[in-house]
């Protein structure tokens, strides 16, 4: 898969975040597991008060993935949802901020059913290697463009996954 990079930059982030067992519900690429939940909270929040995000940089969703070095718990997972926004200034009590540091991304786009393949897998033992980047802090982006992404099950949506690299 080739990757394309970009320049540095920070992203900031406004949403809704989880910590736990994302499968204790449902497995896999599903919209009933801790992850669709998580979705399904925000984007109710967004429906009824988008307005009241200041400083909306577009409409396209992001999803977090944080990856705590030396965490021993492989069932729990750091997930964020939610929009990135130009600067932060008041924020709904609603929601968190993510100010992800300043570096550039590897971008590989999924398309249709790869987007529920196992791709996560992949991205440091296969992606960046044969890039010859390397990783450098430990999230991935999720990027769902709003004009691209037509849901999980359509053969026609695209995924842009970002990896931060050096």
């Amino acid at each position: 898969m080739e990757a394309k990079t970009t320049d540095k930059r920070k992203i900031i982030l406004v949403g809704m975040d989880f910590y736990g067992n994302l499968y204790e519900k449902a497995g896999g690429w599903s919209e009933q597991n801790a992850i669709g939940q998580l979705w399904g909270r925000f984007n109710s929040f967004y429906a009824k008060k988008k307005d009241s995000i200041e400083h909306l940089a577009s409409e396209s969703g992001y999803e977090l993935w944080v990856d705590f070095e030396g965490e021993e718990d492989q069932k729990s997972n750091h997930i964020f949802v939610g929009v990135e926004v130009g600067t932060l200034d008041d924020l709904p009590l609603e929601l968190v901020a993510r100010i992800l540091p300043e570096t550039r991304y590897a971008i590989y786009t999924l398309k249709g059913g790869k987007i529920k393949s196992d791709w996560p897998s992949k991205v440091v033992s296969q992606w960046l290697l044969k890039a010859g980047l390397e990783q450098s802090f430990t999230y991935i982006i999720e990027y769902y463009d709003s004009q691209r992404f037509k849901g999980l099950d359509n053969a026609d949506s695209e995924l842009d996954i970002y990896v931060p690299v050096k």
